[in-house]
């Protein structure tokens, strides 16, 4: 619900329009609700504008003007973010970057490339392809997600492994800062003088400003892949098989996990040449030089058998190999046939304990009457359990909360992380202090507070608010899913 009156809504309007234009404007509720969620849809509210800004300047433009109007405001990509971390306050505006999508330059000496936010992922790959070259991290929907949302999370995705996250491939970031002073951090070289506040911004969860241009890293295609599925007939089998091929000192591009309920869906959805009957899989990808590659599959098969594979086949071709792909990356989709909503969990455990955990995990999900699927990156222990349920159901959403609740606290437990690459926002605010102290928090807030010190730039992520004195110079006021009971303020 809005918290404007008309009549200062209106005016707003007039003014968004001068600024933008009339087409990059929207405010009747009609149009809002696309705006209402990200890919977490247990959790939705209303902005009082969507603006859909094309040029930095016009960016710095729309936040002076939400400073000047106290109006809290939120930079969205894609909404394909699954913690609810571009969800808009109560009321304000969300700042969609989508129309700022373009290649700015890309220098193949130096091996940069120079984008905008709103650019897709897989667009950028695209761009440099024909010269040979790629763009390292990407997430699995990365069909989809933005390189500015990416940002914003400090996304993985399965190539992790090898490459490292987005924060490993961004040299530098021209930003709006929260007050609409436009700044650059970093540069066009690995290494700047002082603080690494590019590494800084990186996964802070478009709490500190909103990158409007970004400097990243193009790779070279290597020389040689090489794909491989094994099929485990007990999730265990492929579970240990991740350490071992890791203990052999080899390290894939990519080891990614998928388990039999999420094999029935993809194969039902896609028909990607995965096993039914089996109780998971592995998609092992190597890379690298031509000479020796053979040696080093040969070793990833050895022990997968060693370690109980029932099969192990390297894909024949690209086009096998591609169908592999995208049974993995299509996972998520596939889902959607075979229920009507699902949770994606993001958590992450040292990959020693990935055997225990998934059982646990299981036994949770189970106890709430429940199904999950699990498709994740097994090689660098970030897990991706998917609860299933139905909305419509009365009290399942409850028990979903409370099902992934107990999951990130296993995480914890463990020694893990309750987030690997979706970043805290919304969802996991309840669950910081399983992993930092309060000591931690206040430190963490003040480095937050110094780039954004009037709490305007997407306010209610990452932290637990206190209701007696408030984080933030807003004042506090029950957020609508706090209201249904779904989340609660410390």
């Amino acid at each position: 619900m809005s918290s404007l009156d008309p009549g200062r809504k209106a005016g707003l309007r007039r003014e968004l329009e001068s600024l933008l234009g009339k087409s990059a404007v929207l405010s009747d509720p009609e149009e809002l609700l696309v705006y209402e969620s990200d890919g977490l849809t247990l959790f939705r509210a209303l902005a009082d504008f969507v603006i859909f800004p094309t040029s930095v300047e016009q960016v710095a433009a729309v936040v002076r003007l939400a400073n000047r109007e106290s109006l809290p405001f939120v930079a969205r990509g894609a909404g394909t973010g699954l913690a609810g971390g571009c969800l808009p306050a109560e009321g304000g505006l969300v700042i969609s970057l989508m129309r700022m999508n373009r290649v700015l330059e890309v220098d193949y000496e130096n091996q940069i490339a120079v984008v905008e936010p709103g650019l897709v992922n897989l667009h950028l790959s695209w761009a440099v392809g024909p010269k040979g070259f790629y763009y390292a991290p990407d997430p699995s929907s990365q069909q989809a997600c933005t390189i500015g949302g990416n940002i914003a999370n400090n996304s993985g995705g399965p190539h992790t492994l090898k490459y490292g996250v987005t924060v490993n491939h961004v040299l530098g970031l021209e930003v709006v800062l929260p007050d609409g002073e436009i700044v650059w951090l970093g540069g066009r070289t690995r290494e700047s003088q002082g603080y690494d506040l590019t590494g800084l911004f990186v996964g802070s969860e478009g709490t500190f400003g909103i990158a409007t241009k970004i400097i990243v890293r193009i790779l070279r295609r290597p020389q040689a892949v090489k794909t491989v599925l094994a099929v485990f007939d007990a999730v265990e089998a492929a579970s240990e098989s991740v350490s071992a091929v890791i203990g052999r000192g080899l390290v894939p591009a990519a080891m990614e996990m998928i388990d039999q309920l999420t094999i029935s869906a993809v194969e039902d959805a896609f028909g990607c040449g995965y096993p039914r009957d089996a109780a998971a899989a592995l998609l092992i990808e190597l890379d690298g030089l031509r000479e020796g590659m053979e040696a080093q599959a040969e070793r990833v098969i050895a022990a997968c058998r060693e370690n109980g594979a029932r099969e192990v086949r390297a894909a024949r071709d690209e086009t096998e190999r591609q169908l592999l792909w995208k049974g993995r990356k299509s996972a998520f989709g596939a889902y959607g046939r075979i229920s009507p909503a699902y949770m994606v969990m993001d958590g992450v455990i040292p990959r020693t304990r990935l055997p225990e955990v998934l059982h646990r995990v299981n036994e949770i999900v189970g106890a709430h009457d429940l199904r999950v699927g699990n498709v994740f990156h097994a090689g660098d222990g970030n897990l991706h359990p998917n609860i299933l349920y139905d909305p419509r159901k009365p009290g399942e959403v409850e028990r979903v909360v409370k099902a992934g609740g107990d999951i990130l606290k296993v995480c914890a437990e463990v020694g893990g992380s309750i987030s690997g690459e979706h970043g805290i926002g919304l969802e996991k605010i309840d669950y910081m202090p399983l992993i930092f102290t309060e000591a931690d928090l206040h430190a963490m807030r003040g480095v937050r507070d110094a780039w954004n010190p009037r709490g305007l730039c997407n306010p209610g992520k990452i932290f637990p608010s206190r209701k007696a004195c408030g984080e933030a110079s807003i004042a506090y006021r029950p957020h609508p899913i706090e209201a249904q009971g779904l989340a609660q303020r410390f």
